[in-house]
Formats: C-alpha cells, structure tokens, sequence
C-alpha cells in the first residue's frame, strides 16, 4: 500500500508540474486586449509564472523505471522450485527442516554460481548437508536481481 501511495503521489505531482509547464508555455502566446495593454508590470507576472512552472518541473522527481514483468518471478515461491539467489528466506518454509536454520544461511551466503555451491556454505553440520541433498532437485540458481537480493533475509512481511 505504501509503494502505491508514493506511486500515485509522483503520479499527481508529475501531472501538476506538466500543467503547469503548459500554462506557462501558452501564456506566452496571448494576445493583449485592446482595453489591457502589457505593461511591464504584467511582462514581469507571466516572466515570474513561466519561471516557477519551469522550476516546479525541474523539481519533480522522474518516474522510475521498476521491471514490472521479472522473467523468474515463478522461482521467488510461487512453484515447487526455488531460485537459492533471489527467493526470501520465508520460501523454504514449504520444505520442512530447512525453515528457519538451514534457509538462514543459504539466503545469508549468496550469490550462487551453481546450486552445487549450497554445500560449501561455512558452518553447515553435515544434517544440514543432508537436507540441502534431500530438496537439491527444487532449487535452481538463477543470477541475482538487484531487486529481489535486497528482500532475501527479510521482506517486511510480519505476522
């Protein structure tokens, strides 16, 4: 819900700013009437209002651009297979016994070139080895996205 908040704020500001840029834009072009003439005083408003909605513009923050359709996101928990690089550490509650050791320290030693990798995390007991064996077969090392690497360990997500 924050994300969203902060997505349509940008959203809502990026539209009043291009207003703006506009209204300053066609005030350019109005003609005087013949009852009004321009004088220097109303030269000076439209030169201020052209200022603060090129100033307003600048100011505005740019769009982001997030990849909205992540290629692996089936591997982050959505299947039986799980990315070791990417997937937060809650994924490996589907497999009991790796939840919460074993899954600590896999998300806590990446990146993995290989699933291969996995056996040569320091201070694994050789139980833990079996059970890295024992599921070796649902995990897959994908190469690490930025945005997902950063929520391996915790996501935010509390109960």
């Amino acid at each position: 819900p924050n994300i969203l908040n902060h997505y349509y704020i940008n959203q809502s500001t990026m539209k009043l700013a291009i207003f703006a840029a506009l209204l300053a834009a066609a005030s350019a072009f109005v003609t005087p009437s013949a009852e009004r003439a321009t004088t220097s005083l109303a030269a000076e408003r439209r030169d201020f209002l052209a200022a603060a909605a090129a100033a307003a513009a600048a100011a505005t923050p740019l769009a982001a651009n997030a990849i909205r359709d992540y290629e692996n996101v089936a591997y982050l928990g959505g299947s039986e297979i799980v990315d070791v690089n990417n997937a937060n550490v809650r994924v490996y509650l589907k497999m009991p016994g790796l939840y919460p050791n074993v899954a600590g320290k896999i998300a806590s030693n990446g990146p993995y070139k290989a699933v291969s990798d996995l056996y040569n995390i320091p201070g694994l007991s050789s139980a833990e080895k079996d059970l890295i064996k024992k599921y070796e077969s649902r995990f897959v090392a994908k190469s690490p996205a930025a945005d997902y690497v950063i929520d391996r360990i915790n996501n935010g997500l509390y109960r």
